[in-house]
């Protein structure tokens, strides 16, 4: 079995944002890939999905750079936490997922490295998101 090793992580995260570079230009394919995330996450067991928790959050913040709502942001931000989630999908894993619980380490490794190195700018778009004024049913913006 593979060990993983920082080292191997930082690769991995920067290969995957090298991909995930690419994928920013097509907003389909972005919206496909939050999706599968959106349905993986919501698949896994309950001790990585708490490691993980901040996903739907990193998910929100290329959600908003891709659609100009939130562009206070580098694209090499972006391109980071989106091959972070790329790899989650779409990653040829150190250690396959069909392992039980061992096989989901390097995932969490490869998002955890993701949202510590992107930390600052996750904070600021969550604070960002909060101060925006909630919409309702009608489509007025809600106090």
């Amino acid at each position: 079995m593979a060990d993983v090793n920082e080292k191997d992580v930082q690769n991995i995260l920067e290969a995957s944002a090298a991909k995930a570079e690419a994928l920013l230009g097509d907003p389909g394919k972005i919206d496909d890939l939050l999706a599968q995330v959106k349905t993986n996450v919501a698949d896994l067991p309950q001790a990585a999905a708490g490691a993980l928790q901040n996903i739907p959050l990193m998910a929100s913040m290329i959600k908003g750079y891709v659609t100009q709502q939130y562009t206070n942001v580098s694209p090499k931000v972006v391109a980071s936490v989106l091959g972070s989630l790329l790899y989650l999908v779409k990653g040829k894993d150190l250690i396959p997922d069909s392992i039980p619980v061992l096989g989901l380490v390097d995932d969490v490794a490869v998002v955890a490295l993701a949202m510590k190195l992107n930390e600052k700018e996750i904070e600021e778009f969550k604070q960002w998101q909060e101060d925006q004024p909630q919409i309702g049913e009608a489509g007025t913006a809600q106090a």
